[in-house]
């Protein structure tokens, strides 16, 4: 089963990786911040082992993308994101696991200070996210 652990991030300035941005990690003793570095990297590597993790990437500054929007039979470019957004998608993984339950299993590793962690299921074609 794939899923994609997408992460959010409110961090001001934008950069990667986010954690250099964020007061959370910013005000926390260095010492706290190494272990919790170490630590995703060994997830990282652990999963790249179990052949569990099959990808992942940071995105560029949210002030960068650019939305399509379908109006009046053409699409609609406009910049994005969307104004009213606090926090904006930093980056994803995409895994393959057995089960959900070992999905979000992953997924709540990757949770740290000042960032949300969305679980989706992926799609495979033709609909049925199974």
């Amino acid at each position: 089963m794939k899923y994609v652990i997408l992460i959010h991030s409110n961090p001001q300035p934008w950069g990667h990786p986010t954690p250099d941005y964020l007061p959370e990690y910013q005000n926390m003793p260095k010492e706290q911040l190494e272990r919790l570095n170490a630590e995703f990297e060994t997830l990282l590597g652990e999963l790249q082992e179990k052949g569990e993790l099959l990808g992942g990437e940071a995105l560029g500054a949210p002030e960068s993308s650019r939305l399509y929007r379908w109006s009046d039979g053409k699409p609609l470019v406009s910049d994005g994101p969307y104004s009213e957004a606090k926090e904006h998608l930093a980056g994803f993984f995409l895994i393959d696991v057995d089960s959900q339950a070992r999905a979000e299993e992953i997924a709540a590793q990757f949770a740290g200070p000042g960032e949300t962690v969305e679980l989706r299921p992926a799609m495979w074609p033709g609909g049925s996210d199974q």
